[in-house]
């Protein structure tokens, strides 16, 4: 999932250090890693994601990690629609990465160090797991952990990142290299109701992506116009 546009490597931050490649793991990925507890893959591509999903929150908050799910498994999560994208995503705070890595290892899951600094990657049931540490370039926190609702993803209970926090992640990380406004019009849609649009409208400021986007959403009546402000005397 994409969460970072690809114009700021100049202003990357370090990931959590000493992080690479986590004990045990291979320099790259096994397309046929084994799968956890023997369980056969489902033959459905969705279902698949939502048992690898199932499957790394189990194991998480088994150890008690702070976590909570993201991407388009958690819009799922909280009513959205159920064609997944291409992955399942995490977000962790980046001081527990590596402890988190080392949990998805434990549990049979091949863990890698992609050129990203910004998250690391799993794979379970064949499909691509990401534990994020930084959304639209911002450190995840205690506090956006903390937001997360607890909601059932197929059976299973989990934290989810609240759908404010959701898609602020994603119209915030909009720049001249990454803008798919396509992939984010139907999460606003659906979402539209349980998001706390001025928070978002705040938090991105004056960009001029995000400004774009929140335009077409008020011109196809997603969310309403921004109320404009009054002249000072």
């Amino acid at each position: 999932m994409t969460r970072n546009g690809g114009d700021t490597a100049s202003a990357r931050r370090a990931g959590p250090p000493g992080l690479r490649l986590a004990a045990g793991g291979a320099e790259h990925p096994s397309h046929h890693a084994p799968h956890p507890e023997g369980q056969p893959l489902p033959r459905d591509r969705n279902q698949a994601i939502l048992e690898a999903a199932k499957q790394v929150g189990a194991l998480l908050k088994r150890k008690g990690h702070a976590f909570a799910l993201a991407g388009s498994v958690a819009v799922y999560a909280h009513g959205g629609s159920e064609n997944l994208q291409h992955d399942a995503d995490f977000c962790v705070r980046p001081d527990d990465a590596r402890q988190v890595a080392d949990t998805l290892r434990e549990g049979g899951l091949t863990v890698y160090t992609p050129p990203e600094d910004w998250l690391i990657k799993a794979k379970c049931f064949d499909q691509d797991i990401d534990i994020i540490f930084e959304l639209a370039h911002e450190p995840v926190t205690l506090e956006m952990l903390t937001r997360a609702e607890e909601l059932s993803v197929d059976s299973v209970r989990m934290p989810v990142l609240a759908p404010t926090d959701l898609l602020w992640s994603l119209v915030a990380a909009f720049s001249e290299h990454h803008c798919d406004f396509g992939a984010v019009l139907p999460i606003a849609r659906a979402l539209r109701e349980k998001v706390d649009w001025d928070r978002v409208r705040r938090a991105c400021g004056d960009e001029p992506m995000p400004a774009a986007f929140f335009f077409l959403l008020e011109r196809l009546n997603v969310i309403a116009p921004q109320k404009e402000q009054k002249e000072q005397p």
